[in-house]
């Protein structure tokens, strides 16, 4: 999968370091070099994720925008890096992935795979990957994926770059958007100090 990852998004990335960010190609390219000996670093780092463990591609992606971050010549702020990240990883390809979720949201398929999820309780003994609760809304709108442990907030705390998590968080709002089924909710992040992250996923109309 990491070296999936890179193939199939290293060009977004490196486009959008120009066309976001603002640097020349020649910075770019060197961005990009150096962004790929540090990706190979950081996956190396990580365990194997258990069989089972949805959450693989997220720490991938972490580790790919971390690795970019980490050789930019200055460093972005969270409003610059939420844009450049979005706008990264939302290539053809993602968003037809979004939609081809977003035709299976909510189905018993769907269901059985958060509950079994939730189950597994995968980061108490991966620390950067997620636990997570399955809470089905009470009115048969929708649920919520609560998460007390986060992959994400354990990699780039140790980069240095936790100020930046929230960057990767809005992404869910937009993959939401792009899958077209459900409006997405949240209250808390434990990047910016909640009691726990909160992913909602309400049925369209509901």
């Amino acid at each position: 999968m990491p070296a999936g990852m890179w193939a199939l998004f290293v060009g977004s990335f490196r486009s959008r370091l120009t066309d976001v960010l603002g640097y020349d190609r020649p910075t770019a390219a060197e961005i990009t070099k150096n962004a790929h000996v540090r990706y190979r670093t950081l996956i190396r780092k990580l365990p194997d994720f258990e069989k089972g463990d949805r959450f693989q591609m997220n720490i991938v992606s972490c580790a790919m925008l971390a690795a970019f971050v980490l050789n930019m010549p200055k460093r972005p702020d969270v409003d610059a890096l939420t844009k450049y990240y979005a706008a990264a990883m939302m290539t053809g390809p993602m968003k037809w992935f979004c939609r081809r979720s977003g035709k299976a949201k909510f189905s018993e398929k769907d269901i059985r795979g958060m509950r079994k999820t939730a189950a597994l309780n995968a980061a108490d003994r991966n620390p950067y990957s997620w636990n997570m609760e399955f809470l089905p809304y009470p009115d048969g709108s929708g649920y919520e994926a609560r998460f007390s442990k986060c992959g994400i907030c354990t990699l780039m705390g140790e980069l240095g770059l936790s100020d930046l998590v929230p960057a990767m968080c809005r992404l869910d709002y937009t993959m939401s958007e792009a899958g077209g089924a459900d409006e997405f909710v949240r209250r808390y992040t434990l990047a910016s100090g909640g009691p726990y992250c909160d992913c909602g996923y309400k049925k369209k109309g509901k």
